[in-house]
């Protein structure tokens, strides 16, 4: 007993230790003194905490609304998300099942004739050695009924590691169904806002094809009264061609967009065409706009939080690789009923037991689990890259959709000073006209220039919205966490 005693200390020690580095989170990429205010964020916005979820209510548009809570619940890419978080989930069961011993019932019969085989047992007397062949018996048969059970233990913590990188992997699986819900929301936002650009666009420019229709019927009078050369009436008719050609555009586009929502909310093209056809307001963004700080979005974006926890996955993964160094302890058990004959099944006086442990160490194996952990190795390197670059993205991208939505607040702000100096013009033309001071094709060209003012600041309206739209999705804004059962 005393000579079993190290054997023994040693596989206990050894059934205590994990292979492998231990996770200690990702190396910081922002720091306190760099990561307290974007570089580019200006006086309109706020350095509290946005909210989450269900950022697109603050633009208070319900049928927007709708479309985002149809394309949540519809996706067809969502729902293969969750599938993927399925799958992992089931992965990980898997994985802590195989821990634990296995047991299983076998029916087992063996048939078997084997040459210079002596069922009967014991050589025959020197005396009858020319008949051996006739009278040996060389036929086996066996017959067994029962239970088995089978148990590895590995004394290096594989098995451990090898959950550990599952729980990671479902939760980056996690991160990425939020991350496409950001992606979703944010892609059904814009293109609701383009799908109203596009609508009062194509109302704009039926209005300026009335008003230059009404122009090219004038210039063509003048001309044949000889008042004008035929070329006003060729450049009026070419302006009213343009015009319907920026029509079918106009119309082409809400056609596009609006089959675009219907795949997004998980219909065919065509269903939301009778709920959009009525023309809306661009939806504009709230005064206040809360953006928080870089560190906070480096907590906050599914993506980066994808990143991390493929991270966390690759380091367990070297512990994997390395406890395949260490010896595997497996036992196997059966017990049953059974003998040479079929009889022997239900005699419940010929129980069998049979217990069987083995021992496994791969000491020799010419380089492959030095192998195996230098490429374990490796991939948590490719997992620490690509991490640092997901979080250097995420800053830039919501550096430039800072700088996208301070340019377009500017740009709104001179739209509005130019149309209001077009609607004061054409105030002024209507005055003329009455007077007679000017034509009619005069005050029509002053009214054309008034609509496509007009357009022009719901151009940048719409512009305005999408930067903030974009602003939200570079945030990471859309997704909640789930809610847990207390």
């Amino acid at each position: 007993m005393r000579h079993l005693l190290p054997p023994i200390i040693t596989i206990a020690l050894l059934a205590g230790c994990t292979a492998g580095p231990d996770y200690a989170g990702p190396q910081e990429v922002v720091s306190a003194d760099t990561g307290t205010r974007f570089v580019r964020a200006g006086s309109d916005v706020s350095a509290s905490d946005p909210v989450v979820a269900q950022w697109w209510l603050l633009l208070g548009d319900p049928e927007l609304t709708r479309l985002v809570e149809a394309a949540l619940s519809g996706n067809p890419s969502l729902a293969a998300a969750q599938a993927r978080i399925a799958q992992a989930r089931a992965s990980i069961r898997q994985d802590r099942a195989g821990r634990m011993p296995s047991l299983g019932a076998q029916a087992t019969t063996v048939q078997g004739r084997l040459r210079g085989l002596d069922i009967q047992g014991g050589a025959p007397p020197p005396s009858e050695q020319t008949n051996s062949d006739a009278e040996t018996d060389d036929s086996l048969s066996f017959f067994n009924v029962g239970l088995n059970a089978n148990w590895e233990l590995e004394f290096a913590g594989g098995s451990r590691r090898r959950i550990e990188a599952s729980n990671a992997q479902a939760a980056a699986t996690v991160a990425n169904a939020e991350d496409a819900k950001v992606q979703l929301t944010a892609q059904v936002a814009s293109t609701y806002v383009n799908l109203r650009e596009a609508q009062f666009r194509a109302e704009q420019f039926e209005a300026q094809i009335s008003l230059q229709e009404e122009i090219l019927a004038l210039t063509y009078q003048r001309y044949q009264r000889g008042a004008l050369p035929l070329f006003p009436v060729g450049t009026a008719n070419a302006e009213l061609e343009m015009l319907k050609s920026q029509l079918a555009e106009a119309e082409a586009d809400i056609a596009v967009l609006s089959d675009a929502l219907a795949i997004l909310t998980g219909q065919v093209p065509g269903s939301v065409d009778a709920a959009l056809t009525t023309a809306h307001s661009i939806p504009m963004p709230p005064e206040q706009v809360a953006i928080g700080d870089p560190a906070s979005l480096v907590a906050r974006r599914p993506d980066i939080r994808a990143a991390e926890r493929s991270l966390a996955a690759s380091t367990a993964r070297i512990g994997v690789a390395e406890a395949a160094r260490f010896p595997k302890l497996s036992f196997t058990g059966i017990l049953g009923l059974g003998g040479s004959s079929l009889d022997d099944v239900v005699d419940v006086g010929d129980f069998s037991a049979l217990a069987i442990p083995r021992l496994q160490w791969n000491f020799l194996d010419f380089g492959r689990v030095d192998a195996a952990i230098d490429q374990a190795g490796a991939a948590r390197n490719e997992a620490v890259a690509n991490y640092q670059q997901t979080v250097l993205l995420a800053l830039q991208d919501a550096e430039r959709a800072l700088a996208r939505f301070g340019q377009q607040r500017v740009a709104l702000a001179a739209s509005m000073q130019i149309k209001k100096q077009a609607d004061g013009a054409a105030d002024l033309n209507r005055q003329r006209f009455a007077a007679g001071a000017i034509s009619k094709a005069d005050l029509n060209r002053a009214l054309r220039e008034q609509q496509q003012a007009s357009a022009d600041l719901v151009r940048a309206k719409g512009a305005l919205t999408l930067a903030w739209i974009a602003l939200q999705k570079s945030l990471g804004l859309g997704w909640q966490e789930p809610v847990r059962d207390q």
